[in-house]
C-alpha cells in the first residue's frame, strides 16, 4: 500500500523497484548527450520497451498496467507563452507515454484473465483551470481521446480494457509542480478550496478515493467496463462556474 509517499508492505510479497524514463520508449531513442548525463548512466534499462521486458523477465508478465506520468518543462508558463519543445515535451512526456506503454505492455496483459490498463487524468483536459500550463491542458485532452481510440484497439488486438480517472484537485507533491499565483499564492490551495467551496459532496478529497476507483477499474468487477474517463472529484465536474448557492 502508498501511503503519502511511502509504501507499507501489508501481505506476503516481493517488491521490485525498477526505473523507468517514459520520454522515451527505445534505447535508440536517447540521445547520446542525454544517456551520458549523471541521471542516467546510474541506471539501465530505463526505456518503456526495457522496462517491459525486465517486467516480464522477473515477474513473467502483469496482470494489470497503471500510467501515472504528468511531466512538462514549461507547466508554470501560460499557453500562450509555451515555446514549441516545452508544448511537445508536455505531450510526448503525459500522453504519448501512454501509448507506448500499452503498445509493450498490452501483449503481456493479454495473457492474463483480466488485463487492463489505466491512467489518469485532470479537469484541465476539457476546462480552463488557469496555471496548469506549458501545454499540459492539451496533453491531458488527448490523454483522454487516446484512452478511446486505444480502448478500441487494445480491446480487439489483446482483449485488455482500457480506462482513465480524472481526479479531483490533491496536494500531492506533483502538483505543487504547477507554482503560486501572482500574488504569492498556492495555486493548488486555491484549487482545492474552490473544490470543496463548489462541489456536491462536501467532504475533503482523498488519494485513497482515487485508489478505490483504480482498484475496481483493473478488476474483474469491471469487466465489462472500457474506453471511460471515471470522474472521481466529489462531483465538481457538474457543476457550471457561478451556479453554487448555499444551500
Amino acid at each position: 500500500m502508498l501511503d503519502r509517499g511511502k509504501i507499507k508492505m501489508e501481505h506476503d510479497c516481493k517488491l521490485h523497484v525498477l526505473p523507468l524514463e517514459a520520454a522515451f520508449e527505445f534505447p535508440e531513442q536517447v540521445p547520446e548527450e542525454t544517456a551520458a548525463t549523471p541521471k542516467y548512466t546510474q541506471a539501465e534499462k530505463y526505456t518503456i520497451s526495457e522496462l517491459a521486458g525486465e517486467v516480464d523477465r522477473r515477474m513473467g508478465g502483469a496482470d494489470v498496467m497503471v500510467h501515472c506520468i504528468a511531466s512538462a518543462p514549461e507547466v508554470q508558463s501560460q499557453l500562450l507563452a509555451t515555446s514549441q519543445e516545452g508544448y511537445l515535451a508536455a505531450v510526448r512526456n503525459s500522453s504519448f507515454s501512454m501509448i507506448g506503454m500499452l503498445r509493450q505492455f498490452g501483449p503481456m496483459l493479454s495473457r492474463s484473465d483480466w488485463g487492463a490498463a489505466l491512467t489518469l487524468s485532470y479537469a484541465a483536459a476539457d476546462r480552463v483551470v488557469p496555471g496548469y500550463g506549458g501545454g499540459m491542458s492539451s496533453a491531458k485532452a488527448a490523454l483522454q481521446s487516446d484512452v478511446r481510440t486505444l480502448a478500441w484497439e487494445a480491446g480487439q488486438e489483446w482483449g485488455v480494457r482500457v480506462n482513465c480517472i480524472s481526479a479531483g484537485p490533491l496536494a500531492s507533491r506533483a502538483a505543487k509542480a504547477i507554482g503560486n499565483r501572482p500574488d504569492g499564492g498556492s495555486r493548488i490551495d486555491q484549487m482545492i478550496s474552490w473544490s470543496q467551496q463548489c462541489a456536491p459532496l462536501k467532504r475533503p478529497m482523498l488519494a485513497a478515493d482515487v485508489g478505490s476507483t483504480a482498484g475496481f477499474l483493473l478488476s474483474r468487477d469491471a469487466a465489462a467496463i472500457t474506453g471511460s474517463t471515471v470522474f472521481v472529484d466529489n462531483g465538481l465536474h457538474v457543476m457550471a462556474p457561478g451556479s453554487v448557492q448555499t444551500v
